[in-house]
């Protein structure tokens, strides 16, 4: 230990000594911080650690508290307080002095205030608000250090709504002659783009810059960028995918200077960064996938240095291979890869080979048959890593057939677990393969019994930790139950006997929350079990009240459970007995339970009516508005009561009574103006007043003196593992025979080689017989005749539990099944120079998909079904292809859409519009999707308060189609239908009408409506198709005309607002009226009035959803504030604003 203290001393730099002297070099041996390191290290207990470093954190405090301390000085204590605070030791007292040493000292220590700085605040620290100016300030210095200081805290930490404040001098360094500035800008960027996207949605062409730069470490800087975007949107960036196959290729040829090597690999973080940006472009796109096989199988090639670097550049490479278009030669390469990794015995590689393996094992699941043997010694392997990325292996892979198994093995490794992480982890997926089956509502569960005592285990040995939806789901399942009433009460006969078997027990032991499902499960269905008396089961419930573990939640559901019970004789006196004792109780929660268990048990027709038995089976109405208090909040409103304020309004009164005001002072106004300085500050109406207010500075000036950028609404679509409701399209493996599981490819082989010849039998040892046996039960099913696995592959067998289907399919569910089935289109790759890069222009695609599924169990052949999903960009659209996939999930090969030869030559929808509708402007018809005997179309009407969907639905084959049902929904929009336009069925060769009316209840970006058309013929099973249909925001956008005194007195009463400098698109003296005439032409905005340098604009969703900008030009950039009662519509029209003027 005392030579890595020598060292660590050695290596320190001079700016920790306290020698004033030029020459001084290293850490004087006799300075106070190598006293204070040197003492530390000779201590022997943490007791008289803490008394050394409470006496160092005093001193310090003496210190910097002295006005006689210089700043040579201060920055020796400022060191010294770092090193307290990272042996855990707090010393906020000297959070202040940082910040002050990173204002007034030298540039070295300022060096060591921003280090301070950095390491002692977080984001979110009050203090950090005085750094603000001294970013600035550094920003602006022609000191290269102090820049590059400034950038970095700013990369590092930065409060979230003080970034439009330095975003501007950001954008600047980017074109900094010095390459680190331009790196650090770059850093910089990406850290708003993670706190703080929509900030930075203007300045992407800038990005393009970065990636073109002629410094390979500003191009680096600029992936991580490129990463994030790509991830959250991948087709909008389809046409860099030829510029980053470029610069792979450049990389791995070495063309980069050595210092980026690293242990004679060149660049390998960097190679890594391109091998997921090209995963995400090239999945589920043929087209660029064929752009990336070259360079795959280059990097592949080259990575053969023996070191932990090229291994993760080969599991990345593994990963690419088996997300994009599949490729059989590059296929058999990473496979080959996985292999070497598995049957590694060095524990890092096996790890990595398992974790590889469970990734790809979706798309290929006769990996796991080869590499079954190695996998059954990964369970018994002694590092505990090992086993558990084991078991998450056989979670991808389990089916009915092996579940029991594989449950088993998971519980085993429970039971011995002791890590809380671990624990959450396994108990969430043993619960989810015991209880259901992920959109198709199946269980795996082989029986009764089977079923309860596995989730028996999870309550148990999950414990507390646990997440709180297990229990939720176990008992909703139990309460909505399945297809057959006879196996529901089976079930839950099972379950009440197992919970009172246990109560009879030790239930002392049991976590609290499976004392709370096991309360629930006997207060509903103990009836159930009629030579149960309900007095046993009230005095084993009254045993839980009476034992000190049991907490106060728990003991409110035991006593909910017992009014459930409480009938007539004995078990009226038990609950007396325990009304008795909790009615005193200092807990308001039991008391009032305690309270109803005494009425309702004297009287059992008002219990009858307020507990009914199979209550949980009937929906429950819900006034969410309240309405049955109208009469008092009138009568209290009347008596003088303050009206309700909503929790934001709240939040923002108190932030401007004790917030910091961060508002400029106003502008010296000339004597012919002074009228108006009696106005309101926030008012943008009074012009001479808000130009210093919300234009000069409309970034600092933020509600009134709330220091908080209100982004709460925002949707968050993207997360950091790409799409959140998105699951990865499997695609079935060839049909191959596998005689047993046991065997692998190379052995099947010799088997079938030598099938004439009878092999000599020899004894097999014990231990391997168990191991055969095991993998025959943990890899049965994984063949040509599969069922179902938790990934998504086909299962014929039928299950035994299927979960009870209440009403049609809910919007979620098929929005869900709709998101899935979603294959995007190929789209052409261009091989980009550098000026292709800075193209600003971003085609979107329409994506377009077909599902095939079955219509019912019981029923016959699989109907043929379609899924597609239309986007409808603001300007031209375009259309590709539909591509057919099968039940299984597997693309076809022909990927072409149904066209009926039958069909009509330049069959005009148009002709079919509603009367009502045929005078107003509509969209383009757009195809969504067709099968052999069905085409859908679709267009929407602008009305005046709301839009009109039509869908057009073509019969294209021979026969009558009847029992037509059209069902819409959305999370963002309401969804109505027409009375007039429901239909039933259409005839032959002919068009049915259907039309909606959609309004906006929560504003987004873009809205989505999933649909479902199920038909009938007459002779035939039934059939459906699905489709997706996209608008944006601006499809909804109406002007709103008010005159300038309205617009004032409404901007006042809204709360909710966003700020933004956008791009003029001319620099004329009309700048101003020619950027608000395109955004009027483009969203439908009301110009209301444009006084010199300044404008006002508003429109509206609807009559309740008004929204208002302020618009002034400053510093030859457009400062743009919006306003709006609802949440989510600033940010959202922002967006469109800053596309509309992108586009243009």
């Amino acid at each position: 230990m005392s030579d890595v203290v020598e060292k660590t001393l050695t290596a320190l730099p001079s700016l920790l000594s306290l020698d004033s002297h030029s020459g001084a070099t290293k850490l004087s041996s006799t300075s106070k911080l190598g006293n204070f390191i040197r003492g530390i290290t000779e201590l022997t207990s943490k007791h008289e650690e803490e008394k050394l470093v409470q006496r160092e954190l005093v001193s310090i405090k003496e210190q910097v508290s002295s006005p006689n301390t210089s700043m040579r000085q201060m920055k020796e204590l400022m060191v010294r307080a770092i090193y307290c605070e990272m042996l855990g030791y707090e010393a906020s007292f000297s959070y202040i002095h940082a910040i002050k040493l990173a204002q007034q000292g030298t540039a070295l220590e300022k060096r060591v205030g921003y280090l301070a700085v950095s390491l002692f605040l977080n984001e979110s620290h009050e203090l950090l608000l005085l750094l603000v100016n001294t970013v600035l300030k550094d920003l602006q210095s022609t000191n290269l250090i102090e820049v590059c200081m400034a950038l970095t805290v700013v990369g590092q930490m930065f409060p979230k709504d003080m970034i439009p404040a330095i975003l501007p001098l950001v954008e600047e360094k980017l074109n900094h002659p010095k390459e680190i500035i331009r790196r650090k800008a770059v850093l910089a960027l990406y850290k708003f783009y993670l706190i703080a996207p929509n900030q930075v949605q203007h300045i992407h062409n800038k990005f393009r810059k970065a990636l073109c730069d002629k410094d390979p470490g500003v191009m680096a800087a600029s992936l991580h960028i490129y990463l994030q975007m790509i991830q959250d949107n991948a087709e909008g960036y389809k046409d860099l995918t030829a510029s980053f196959v470029t610069i792979l290729k450049q990389v791995v040829g070495g063309k980069l200077p050595m210092d980026f090597n690293y242990h004679s690999v060149p660049a390998p973080w960097l190679q890594i960064q391109l091998l997921r940006i090209l995963a995400f472009l090239g999945k589920n796109d043929q087209s660029s996938s064929e752009i990336i096989y070259e360079v795959l199988d280059e990097s592949l090639r080259r990575a053969e240095i023996n070191h932990n670097i090229t291994y993760a550049i080969l599991y990345e490479c593994v990963k690419c291979i088996y997300t994009i278009h599949p490729k059989s030669e590059l296929l058999e390469k990473a496979a080959k890869c996985i292999g070497n990794f598995v049957l590694s015995p060095k524990i890092n590689l096996k790890y990595l080979g398992l974790k590889a393996l469970t990734y790809v094992v979706q798309q290929d699941p006769k990996l796991a048959l080869q590499h079954q043997m190695t996998i059954i010694e990964c369970l018994d392997h002694p590092d505990l890593i090992i086993k558990r990325e084991t078991l998450e292996l056989l979670f991808r892979i389990t089916n009915a057939q092996n579940v029991t198994v594989i449950v088993e093995k998971m519980l085993e490794f429970l039971r011995v677990n002791k890590d809380d992480y671990t624990t959450i982890d396994l108990v969430g997926k043993v619960a989810e393969l015991a209880e259901n089956f992920p959109m198709h509502y199946y269980t795996y569960a082989p029986d009764n019994e089977w079923f309860i005592e596995t989730m028996s285990t999870v309550f148990s040995v999950g414990g507390d930790v646990m997440q709180p939806d297990i229990p939720n789901s176990f008992l909703k399942l139990l309460s909505e139950g399945f297809d057959s009433v006879e196996e529901d009460r089976k079930l839950r006969l099972f379950a009440v006997d197992s919970y009172v078997s246990l109560l009879q027990g030790e239930p002392g032991k049991l976590p609290q929350r499976f004392l709370q499902v096991i309360s629930w499960v006997l207060g509903e269905y103990s009836y159930l079990r009629e030579e149960l008396e309900a007095a046993t089961v009230l005095r084993l419930l009254a045993k839980l009240l009476d034992m000190k573990s049991t907490s106060s939640e728990t003991k409110s559901w035991v006593l909910v459970a017992m009014t459930k019970l409480c009938e007539g004789g004995a078990a009226v006196s038990v609950a007396q007995e325990v009304c008795e004792s909790y009615s005193s109780s200092l807990d308001t929660v039991l008391r009032q339970r305690a309270q109803e268990l005494q009425h309702l048990s004297q009287d059992c027709e008002l219990r009858a009516r307020v507990l009914p038995r199979h209550a949980g089976l009937e929906p429950l109405e819900v006034d969410s508005s309240l309405s049955f208090l109208d009469g008092f909040v009138s009568e209290a409103l009347a008596a003088g009561a303050a009206p309700y304020k909503p929790p934001h309004q709240r939040q923002e009164e108190l932030a401007q009574s004790k917030a910091l005001s961060l508002e400029p002072y106003g502008l010296s106004l000339p004597i012919s103006m002074s009228s108006c300085s009696i106005a309101d500050r926030q008012s943008p109406t009074l012009l001479s007043v808000s130009s210093g207010l919300s234009g000069d500075s409309p970034d600092l000036s933020h509600k009134g003196g709330s220091t908080t950028l209100k982004l709460d609404g925002v949707k968050r679509v993207w997360g950091r593992e790409g799409y959140l409701s998105q699951r990865e399209p499997v695609e079935e493996s060839a049909h191959v025979e596998v005689p047993s599981p046991l065997w692998s490819p190379g052995q099947q082989g010799e088997a079938e080689s030598s099938h004439s010849q009878t092999p000599a039998t020899t004894p097999t040892p014990q231990p391997e017989q168990e191991k055969h046996q095991l993998a025959s039960s943990l890899f049965v099913g994984l063949g040509s005749q599969s069922s179902v696995c938790l990934m998504g592959k086909s299962e014929p067998t039928t299950q035994r539990f299927r979960r009870k289907v209440k009403g049609p399919v809910s919007s979620s569910a098929a929005s869900e099944q709709i998101s899935n089935s979603l294959v995007s289109t190929p789209s052409t790759a261009n091989n980009l120079l550098c000026n292709d890069l800075l193209d600003s222009n971003v085609t979107s695609e329409l994506a377009v998909s077909s599902l095939e599924q079955t219509s019912q169990l019981s029923q016959g052949p699989a109907a043929a079904n379609g899924t597609c999903d239309v986007e409808l960009a603001d300007g031209d659209m375009k259309e590709s292809s539909p591509s057919l996939v099968g039940g299984n999930g597997v693309v076809a090969a022909d990927p072409a859409p149904h066209e009926d030869p039958d069909r009509p030559e330049g069959l005009c929808l148009n002709t079919h519009l509603p009367a009502e509708l045929s005078g107003l402007c509509h969209s383009e018809i757009t195809p969504l999707c067709s099968n052999q005997s069905l085409d859908l179309s679709a267009c929407h009407v602008q009305e005046e308060d709301s839009l009109a969907l039509v869908v057009f639905i073509y019969n294209s084959s021979d026969s009558d189609i009847q029992q037509i049902l059209l069902e819409l929904d959305s999370d963002e929009l309401e969804v109505s239908c027409v009375c007039d336009s429901a239909v039933q069925e259409a005839g032959s060769h002919s068009v049915a009408v259907c039309q909606y009316s959609l309004t906006v209840k929560r504003p987004s970006v873009h809205v989505d409506v999933v649909g479902m058309v199920s038909y009938q013929f007459p002779v035939g099973t039934p059939q459906s198709v699905q489709f997706s249909y996209k608008l944006p925001l601006t499809s909804f956008i109406r002007p709103l005309t008010v005159s300038t005194e309205e617009y004032g007195t409404m901007w006042l009463d809204f709360s909710h607002d966003t700020k933004q400098k956008l791009t003029l698109i001319s620099d004329g003296q009309e700048a101003l009226a020619d950027t608000l005439n395109v955004l009027k032409k483009k969203l439908n905005l009301h110009v209301v009035e444009i006084i010199g340098m300044e404008g006002i604009v508003a429109c509206r969703l609807r009559q309740d959803q008004p929204c208002l900008m302020h618009c002034r030009l400053h510093a030859g950039t457009l400062s743009v504030w919006l306003r709006s009662p609802v949440p989510d519509l600033p940010d959202c029209l922002m967006y469109h604003c800053q596309r509309a003027l992108q586009e243009h």
